[in-house]
């Protein structure tokens, strides 16, 4: 009976050890991050793309949009250094090697709308925050609207450059997308959410 009652104790902290272990790998704040990423179109990218955020920006709207911009701006940053190297090399040929030229133009818009979406997150004021929600959506949704364009460029092309190119470029796109309804989330949650960074 003791070995039963030891054995069954042995069981019980091993699976303790699991179930805590298992929440210190991925943090105790994953609840926050699965809570913020909610309103995303992508949602399980989302939480993996911002889970190291979980602790920091627990449930505030404004460092969620903030986060979300941010590691868009890095995506989209390493669509464009993949894009530059496919044009340095001349790995595309006829109308895909103009189609690139385009998208590289795109995806520079895109980061420039980004960067200035970063610049209001980390500004934010009560003064001015609707005229703030108002651009920020207006320069994401246009970020989006150039990758968009940009895969426009490549559609019914084959070849195993344009179909990673695309899937990177597409990437892209939903996190954007992600980025988006984490800053339309923090316009509806209104001034209240706004904290100091």
């Amino acid at each position: 009976m003791r070995m039963a009652c030891i054995h069954s104790f042995m069981t019980f902290m091993f699976v303790a050890l699991l179930t805590n272990s298992g929440q210190l790998a991925y943090g105790n704040g994953s609840s926050y991050v699965q809570e913020a990423c909610k309103v995303t179109r992508y949602p399980d990218m989302c939480v993996h793309s911002l889970a190291s955020f979980s602790n920091t920006a627990k449930r505030s709207p404004s460092k969620w949009a903030r986060a979300g911009v941010s590691v868009t701006i890095g995506e989209v940053k390493d669509v464009a250094q993949n894009l530059k190297k496919l044009k340095k090399y001349r790995l595309m040929k006829g109308k895909n090697r103009i189609a690139l030229s385009d998208c590289i133009e795109c995806i520079q818009d895109a980061l420039d709308e980004l960067h200035k979406s970063l610049d209001v997150l980390r500004r934010l004021s009560k003064s001015t925050f609707n005229e703030q929600m108002s651009d920020l959506l207006t320069w994401i949704s246009a970020a989006l609207t150039d990758e968009d364009t940009c895969l426009d460029g490549f559609e019914d092309q084959k070849g195993k450059q344009v179909k990673l190119l695309q899937n990177q470029v597409l990437n892209a796109t939903y996190i954007t997308s992600n980025a988006l309804a984490l800053v339309n989330k923090l316009a509806s949650t209104g001034l209240a959410s706004i904290t100091v960074p």
